[in-house]
């Protein structure tokens, strides 16, 4: 009889265990009822996507979190280990060199706005006025790399190796006519590197941080036709389904967040759909 009570005991305690796993995980998968974590980096992303938590997001029954990044390493790595949802700051090009270096599985949803890479500088006006053996700083990322000579070439500033894709780097220009140095550093850095440089090819959103408008103040900027570096929402591979994530990408594609960007940037930030 005590054996018959241990075992009917053990086997009580093995179903509340077993009970309390299952409750565990329905718990896990509620979270999908949780509010959407998207890592950003602060503008204009975060600001477009606080825009659509105080204005879009309630009316579309989604709660919404936004974490800040500066740099464009962490969004993606947190993305990939779940420590966020989601994240919404890189072009396509970049996250297939990421996912190729790093092994990690970040997927784009949908495409949302380009921000153009801009030539600035505090001591020309003219692209054409830098003078031979100028200092241009530019970003050391591979894919940002590539993007700033590309930028040069297609405004005769230099003159790339036939071919060349996004892993150019200086060593790659076939004609470089004022003999122009390259400074290679991170890129949020560059904008305050522009008073010791003589020019710095800048992304977008540091740019912008730095009250630089690139619309305004670039001595040359990307054109947006044909372009394939526009910023995108992206989730680990496997929740693109998640239906937070799908009204997400509706509300950042929709006219109200069209028009906010436009009136917002006034074409230093282009929308993309």
């Amino acid at each position: 009889m005590r054996n018959a009570t241990k075992t009917l005991a053990i086997a009580l305690t093995a179903g509340a265990l077993t009970l309390g796993l299952t409750a565990c995980g329905a718990d896990k998968g509620s979270d999908k009822n949780g509010a959407l974590v998207v890592a950003a980096s602060p503008v204009p992303h975060a600001e477009i996507l606080n825009y659509v938590k105080d204005h879009l997001a309630e009316k579309a029954g989604l709660k919404l979190e936004v974490k800040e990044f500066t740099d464009y390493n962490t969004p993606n790595t947190a993305t990939e280990d779940g420590s966020v949802d989601a994240n919404y700051f890189q072009n396509q090009p970049f996250l297939d060199d990421f996912n190729k270096k790093k092994g990690t599985h970040i997927v784009p949803v949908v495409t949302v706005h380009l921000e153009p890479l801009g030539l600035y500088s505090h001591n020309v006006k003219k692209a054409g006025d830098l003078k031979s053996g100028a200092t241009v700083a530019i970003p050391n990322d591979t894919v940002n790399e590539a993007r700033a000579l590309k930028l040069l070439d297609a405004n005769g500033i230099i003159k790339l190796k036939s071919g060349v894709g996004n892993e150019a780097t200086p060593k790659d220009i076939a004609d470089n006519p004022k003999g122009l140095k390259f400074k290679e550093l991170e890129a949020p850095q560059l904008p305050r590197a522009l008073d010791d440089v003589d020019a710095a090819v800048i992304n977008g959103n540091y740019a912008i941080e730095a009250d630089l408008k690139p619309a305004k103040d670039a001595l040359v900027l990307e054109s947006p036709k044909n372009n394939p570096y526009g910023n995108f929402l992206a989730v680990k591979k496997g929740n693109e389904d998640d239906p937070r994530v799908k009204k997400l990408a509706k509300l950042l594609t929709s006219p109200e967040v069209k028009k906010f960007i436009q009136d917002k940037y006034d074409g230093s930030v282009i929308a993309s759909f």
